[in-house]
């Protein structure tokens, strides 16, 4: 029997002023269900940002017609690929934010901070006095970052400008490298800083996922794996898929330690939620768990509730 070649997966996003946004909405989803792409795309009067998947022809035709948007050309775009369609659907959301601050007048294709290559980065963060911050969620973190990087332990992006506030004095008058995982919160996350008076602001271009590809693993400053949103949970050096898996029950990312926890039951619990739920929920979701067991068994593919 012969293989089916891997999908490919995009992760995109530009900030781009979209007066009518609105607008783009049905013909992008069109477009994307008539090619077999799945995924998320979200649009905003300040610009599209998500993931999506599809085979390689698709998605470079997907490509093609987003870069001919007023716009949207030099769209920042991370490859990688999947054994099997990592997401259910295709959606196109209408938003007020492409990646949701809450801090109005922030504007990324203005105000962002300096980009630096992913071949560039180990000399900037490996600089005495530099601040390295990571701006993803915590869950995020927790299975992999930088070395000596800051984790200011966020559970939204919402979080982060309270967080700088409460830190702005240790980061006075030195060099900030910060960080996402494609890119996005990272730029506008410089954006937002440099609207404070500060001035030696950095962002990792391309993001964590660009650092993996482009720089060798001898050579990586990484440690961990990097949580990505989709059903491959997260991936390492060279974009591979990593061995993570998602706690089914809380969502959160677990490493191999996690799930050799006697707190760890398939669908039902994890290290990260076993405390904060009671008899009754794990119940529940051992009920959903098997659910989702007898539908894979039968051949329906991945229950609603999975």
């Amino acid at each position: 029997m012969t293989s089916l070649p891997p999908l490919r997966v995009a992760a995109l996003y530009r900030f781009a002023r979209l007066d009518a946004f609105e607008d783009l909405r049905a013909p992008l989803a069109a477009f994307c269900c008539g090619r077999g792409i799945k995924g998320t795309l979200l649009l905003a009067h300040e610009g599209i940002n998500g993931t999506v998947a599809g085979s390689e022809t698709a998605i470079a035709e997907l490509i093609l017609y987003l870069e001919a948007i007023e716009g949207l050309a030099g769209l920042e775009v991370k490859y990688s690929v999947a054994a099997e369609m990592p997401f259910h659907r295709m959606k196109v959301r209408l938003k007020r934010e492409i990646v949701t601050m809450g801090v109005d007048d922030i504007d990324p294709s203005k105000s962002a901070g300096t980009y630096v290559a992913p071949a560039d980065w180990n000399a900037l963060i490996s600089q005495p006095g530099t601040v390295i911050i990571d701006t993803r969620n915590a869950y995020e973190v927790s299975i992999g970052t930088f070395r000596g990087a800051i984790d200011p332990a966020t559970a939204s992006f919402r979080e982060f400008p309270a967080w700088v506030e409460a830190h702005r004095a240790e980061l006075e008058g030195r060099k900030v490298a910060m960080f996402c995982t494609g890119g996005i919160r990272c730029e506008k996350a410089t954006a937002y800083v440099k609207s404070l008076g500060f001035e030696d602001v950095f962002h990792l271009k391309g993001g964590i996922l660009k650092y993996l590809e482009e720089v060798p693993a001898e050579q990586s400053l990484w440690q961990g794996e990097c949580f990505v949103f989709d059903e491959r949970v997260s991936v390492s050096h060279g974009l591979a898929e990593g061995e993570a898996e998602l706690c089914r029950a809380c969502r959160h990312p677990l490493t191999p330690g996690d799930l050799a926890s006697p707190k760890f039951a398939a669908g039902i619990s994890c290290p990260h939620c076993f405390d904060a739920r009671s008899e009754e929920d794990r119940q529940r979701y051992a009920e959903r768990q098997r659910q989702v067991e007898l539908a894979q068994a039968r051949g329906r593919g991945p229950h609603i509730g999975s």
